[in-house]
């Protein structure tokens, strides 16, 4: 992807959430196989990068009962979002343990010891 899409319209949105779902889903995972990293669960993945792209629990920003969280995110933090997954692609494990501890922190629990698993 050659960068955000904001002002686009629905066919950049569009875009951007199928690549959202794809690096959660499949890139994220498999790098996290490969490498070793400290979160491998795709859902854990969400958790980090939603959290990052609201400033907080995404859970007090967005609606869970309203479908897919990343789905109700404006353009700007669906875009951050994407960033911020494309970024852990090439960074790896140091921005992973940082977005996960930070996330961790919001919700009142302590960051995980090295070599843990979620």
């Amino acid at each position: 992807m050659s960068g955000p899409h904001e002002g686009d319209g629905a066919g950049g949105r569009e875009e951007l959430l199928a690549r959202y779902a794809r690096l959660v889903r499949h890139e994220l995972p498999a790098a996290a196989a490969d490498g070793g990293w400290s979160l491998r669960a795709d859902h854990c993945f969400g958790r980090v990068l939603l959290d990052d792209a609201v400033g907080g629990r995404w859970y007090d920003v967005l609606d869970r009962r309203a479908g897919p969280a990343f789905r109700q995110l404006d353009d700007e933090r669906l875009a951050q979002a994407v960033r911020t997954a494309e970024r852990l692609l090439t960074e790896g494990e140091p921005l992973v343990r940082a977005l996960d501890d930070r996330s961790l922190r919001w919700r009142g629990k302590p960051a995980k010891r090295r070599g843990q698993l979620p």
